[in-house]
C-alpha cells in the first residue's frame, strides 16, 4: 500500500426530514445565496422547504446551472455574490450544482482573469487561500461530489476538472425521499458513475490494499444488487438511501487512499460528453469495457479478481474469466438502460479523429495508472466502442 494523507471534514446529515437542521449549520444574519438546476428543486418543493427552513438569513437564489455547469453561467452567479456580499453557498441539487458551487465558492475570492487561470490550470495555478462555504442539499446520487473537493466544470468544447480543499462542503444533507422524483434514466446514471467511480480506483493493479479492494468490492456488489431495484422501485426507501450512501462513499477519499488510480475512462468520457452531448455516466459505460478489452493484459490481476469477488465467477479459465467479467459489466449497464455503443449515440468512426484530437490539444498523450496508454491506444478503444 502506498503512503497517502487522508481528512475529509465533510459532516453528512443522512436520513429522512433531516432539512429542518440546515438552520444548525448555517450561521444567522448571513447572506445565503441558494443555487439550484433546471426547475426540479422548485417543482417538487424542495426550494421552499430548503427556504422555510432558513429564517434570520438573507436568502438569494441563483437558478439554471447545467449538467456540466458552464464556466459563463457560473461566472454570472460569481457578479451575484460579489454584487450582494453573499457570505455563505448552498447547493441544492446534484453533481453538477455541486460542482458550480465549489467553483463560484474560488471564483469569488478572486479577479475573472484569476477565476479563468483557476479553470484551465486548476486551483494550485493560483494562490487560491480562501473560498466560501458551501452547504449541500443532495437531490441526486452519482457524483460523490456532496463529500470531496473535486470538481469538473466546462468551457467551449473541453471540461476541466478543478480541485481545492477549500471546496470540501461543510455539510452535506442526505434525504433518499428527496430522489424518489427523479426520471429513470438520471438514477441509471447515477448508479453507473458510481460504479465507475469506484472500478477507476480499484481495477488498476494490486498493492495489498486489502481494505480498500474489500471496500470497493462491497460497493460494486451493493449497486449491481440495487441498480435495476431502485429503478423500478423510484419510493423504496431502504434502495434509495443504499444507492445514496454508496454513490457518497465512491469518491470521498477512502477507496482511493493508497492505491493507484487510473482516470483513462472519465478523461475519453469527457471528450465524448463535451463534443456530442453523451451523458456522462453514459459516456463513461461506452468506454470501459472497451478499454478493458483493449487493455486486459495490463490489468490482468485485479480484472481477476473483480470477477471473482464482484461478480463471484469461479471458471478456471483465466482468459475466460476475464471476458465473462467484461460482458457481465457491459450486461450490467445496459440492464439500467445505458447503451454502451458509440454507433447507439450516432457516433460514427469518422468522428473518432475529433476526440483524438480534443485529448491531444489538452495534453492526454499518457493516460492511465501507468501513464503508457498513448493516444494510439485511446484511438483502439474508441475503435472498438463503435
Amino acid at each position: 500500500m502506498y503512503n497517502f494523507n487522508f481528512q475529509n471534514p465533510t459532516q453528512i446529515i443522512f436520513g429522512k426530514d433531516r432539512l429542518d437542521e440546515i438552520s444548525k449549520h448555517i450561521p444567522e444574519g448571513v447572506k445565503v445565496l441558494i443555487l439550484f438546476g433546471g426547475g426540479s428543486a422548485k417543482k417538487y418543493g424542495t426550494l421552499e422547504k430548503v427556504k422555510t427552513s432558513l429564517p434570520k438569513r438573507v436568502l438569494f437564489e441563483f437558478g439554471g446551472i447545467e449538467p456540466n455547469p458552464r464556466y459563463e453561467t457560473l461566472m454570472k452567479a460569481v457578479e451575484l455574490v460579489k454584487k450582494h456580499e453573499i457570505e455563505f453557498l448552498l447547493a441544492v441539487g446534484g453533481g453538477s450544482v455541486i460542482d458550480g458551487t465549489k467553483f463560484i465558492s474560488m471564483a469569488s475570492t478572486c479577479s475573472e482573469h484569476e477565476s479563468l487561470t483557476l479553470l484551465h490550470r486548476g486551483a494550485g495555478a493560483i494562490p487560491i487561500t480562501k473560498a466560501l462555504p458551501i452547504g449541500v442539499v443532495l437531490t441526486l446520487p452519482a457524483t460523490g461530489s456532496e463529500m470531496n473537493a473535486f470538481a469538473v466544470i466546462s468551457h467551449g468544447d473541453s471540461k476541466y476538472a478543478v480541485m481545492s480543499p477549500l471546496t470540501y462542503p461543510k455539510f452535506s444533507i442526505l434525504d433518499p425521499s428527496l430522489t424518489f422524483t427523479l426520471p429513470a434514466t438520471q438514477v441509471a446514471n447515477g448508479v453507473a458513475d458510481a460504479f465507475v467511480h469506484v472500478i477507476e480506483q480499484y481495477v488498476t493493479f494490486p498493492v495489498n490494499a486489502s481494505f480498500q479492494d474489500s471496500m470497493a468490492e462491497g460497493i460494486l456488489r451493493n449497486l449491481i444488487e440495487i441498480g435495476r431495484k431502485t429503478i423500478d422501485n423510484p419510493a423504496d426507501y431502504d434502495l434509495r438511501a443504499n444507492l445514496m450512501w454508496n454513490a457518497t462513499m465512491a469518491l470521498n477519499g477512502l477507496v482511493g487512499s493508497g492505491v493507484p488510480q487510473d482516470w483513462s475512462v472519465h478523461t475519453i468520457g469527457h471528450e465524448l460528453t463535451a463534443l456530442f452531448g453523451v451523458d456522462h455516466a453514459k459516456s463513461l459505460a461506452i468506454v470501459l469495457p472497451s478499454l478493458w478489452q483493449i487493455r486486459k493484459e495490463k490489468k490482468r490481476k485485479k480484472l481477476i479478481r473483480f470477477a471473482e469477488k464482484v461478480w463471484g465467477i469461479d471458471e478456471e479459465n483465466d482468459e475466460i474469466k476475464i471476458d465473462l467479467a467484461i460482458s457481465k459489466t457491459r450486461e450490467f449497464f445496459e440492464s439500467l438502460g445505458i447503451k454502451t455503443r458509440l454507433s447507439d449515440y450516432g457516433i460514427l468512426d469518422t468522428d473518432i479523429d475529433k476526440v483524438i484530437y480534443g485529448l491531444k490539444s489538452k495534453g492526454f498523450n499518457a493516460l492511465s495508472e501507468t501513464n503508457d496508454l498513448t493516444l494510439d491506444i485511446s484511438r483502439k478503444i474508441l475503435e472498438n466502442a463503435l
